[in-house]
């Protein structure tokens, strides 16, 4: 038993994981282990990231600040990032947890910095990198070395990519394909193991300081390549499109429309996009396994009754839904709804449902609480332990709506905000219409109500929540868009 009476904690991020995967009422995906979390401890049935894009995401959960906050607004790795490198001054969950004894250790993706690692940051990084995102350790590559499979020299099967022919290789983006590799090979196994080294060798030490362990999964982003058994596990024929295929993108800001040929994505049909679901699905469970190893690890070192356990993604992925590829200027459930489960021994109570708006980067606030830590001025975040300590009992004081970003990629800057409350979001598109949607009667987001009449009061009240937050969190944009939106009001007067 540990002398520190602080948890441990076992935080698990996977890359671009849509909410509805791990929902109760989402589709036939086979996620026994993020389910167990669910069952034995907290399911948050309204989580949101704070932008649907990877880096600034990530900067967002280290920092507990909105990307306006921290300055990483694109990706740091392309050519026109806006900032390529977290600033220094800013304060980490993970230093200041560093800085009162926790065994900071990190598998897998970072993302962050172009020039930083996680061990810029009071961690341990045990490897398992990619070239494309930051290439910043050779592990992987060297275990798939060892085992005769080098990463890259395998000859994929029903590949599919964007563009008019989607399965020609030649051009366009890659979007899915079956691996020959046995599942030992995989980079999910991998950064697993990765994992359970690092329970080991806590466990085999003297466990006098409480350990942090952040294992960050490559996937289910794209490309979603697996192996057997996934590729083949669920059936594309039996999968039928969702309600949001039938999007026409009319009274919608044109950008919804060129994203669509930007990425490619008019060139595939449906059942390209139930192929491409279908691996998907296949990928999600694929970590969902992975995870149970993990757990098992925990379990079998007598560890799991002190470690909180974590799992959330970054962000979510369209997967063909309003027929979409990847992410972007469009900020729909899709992308900007997240899973998030805490299962926290002696805290959490088994089985609780959270309906509380929270947001991803409310865990650094999260991890500093259960670290016994002070939670910064500067941080944008919200602990949630109150929510974990009540069993999903909302206090009276908790705000009722959510807010998001985003500020362009590869395709280019456009300024957007959303609010997003049980029932309604509105989103300003600074350079375009704005948009409102009842979730309520259209939770598919098919139908635009920003300029029906019969919701004049939720646009002006809702916009008014967007100024007020503006203001609260200093928005550089809060000096030319609440006139904006006050005109706009006042022209529905």
């Amino acid at each position: 038993m540990a002398d520190d009476t602080r948890p441990n904690v076992l935080f698990v991020l996977t890359d671009q994981e849509r909410y509805d995967c791990t929902a109760s009422d989402g589709p036939p995906v086979e996620t026994e282990t993020m389910d167990r979390l669910s069952s034995e401890g907290m399911r948050f049935d309204h989580a949101v990231t704070p932008i649907s894009i990877c880096t600034s995401a990530r900067a967002s959960l280290m920092t507990g600040r909105y990307p306006h906050g921290h300055g990483m607004l694109n990706n740091s790795h392309e050519a026109d990032a806006i900032q390529p490198n977290l600033p220094a001054d800013l304060e980490t969950f993970s230093e200041l947890l560093a800085d009162v004894g926790y065994e900071l250790s990190y598998t897998g993706k970072w993302h962050v910095g172009r020039d930083q690692t996680p061990e810029d940051f009071g961690f341990s990084y045990l490897g398992g990198s990619d070239v494309h995102h930051d290439d910043i350790d050779d592990a992987f590559r060297e275990y798939r070395r060892e085992r005769g499979v080098p990463v890259g020299d395998v000859d994929l099967e029903d590949e599919l990519y964007t563009g008019d022919d989607p399965r020609d290789g030649s051009e366009g983006t890659f979007v899915a394909a079956t691996t020959p590799v046995d599942v030992e090979e995989t980079r999910a196994w991998f950064l697993a193991e990765r994992t359970i080294d690092a329970i080991e060798a806590h466990a085999a030490g003297d466990q006098t300081d409480p350990f942090f362990h952040r294992a960050d999964f490559y996937g289910p982003h794209h490309p979603y390549v697996v192996p057997e058994p996934y590729a083949s596990m669920y059936d594309p024929d039996e999968i039928d499109p969702p309600a949001s295929y039938a999007e026409t993108y009319a009274g919608k800001p044109q950008v919804h429309e060129n994203y669509l040929y930007y990425r490619g994505a008019d060139g595939l049909e449906w059942d390209h996009w139930a192929d491409a679901t279908a691996k998907y699905w296949g990928f999600v469970t694929l970590i969902d396994d992975q995870f149970e190893r993990v757990l098992d690890a925990l379990e079998a070192h007598g560890l799991d009754e002190e470690t909180a356990v974590v799992h959330a993604s970054d962000h979510g992925d369209f997967v063909g839904n309003h027929r979409q590829f990847n992410k972007g200027p469009l900020m729909y459930d899709d992308t900007y709804r997240i899973p998030l489960q805490v299962r926290w021994p002696g805290v959490t109570e088994p089985g609780s449902v959270c309906t509380a708006p929270v947001h991803l980067h409310d865990l650094a606030a999260t991890f500093l609480e259960i670290g016994d830590v002070p939670v910064p001025d500067a941080f944008d975040a919200r602990s949630l332990v109150p929510l974990l300590e009540g069993g999903g009992a909302v206090p009276e004081a908790w705000p009722d709506s959510t807010f998001s970003e985003y500020h362009g990629d590869e395709f280019g800057l456009y300024t957007q905000r959303m609010v997003r409350t049980d029932r309604y979001k509105y989103v300003y598109n600074g350079p375009d219409i704005d948009e409102l949607y009842d979730l309520e009667r259209d939770p598919a987001e098919l139908t635009n109500l920003i300029d029906h009449p019969e919701y004049g009061d939720v646009r002006a009240e809702i916009r008014e929540r967007l100024v007020d937050w503006m203001a609260e969190t200093d928005d550089p944009n809060q000096g030319w868009v609440p006139a904006v939106l006050e005109r706009a009001s006042r022209a529905d007067d």
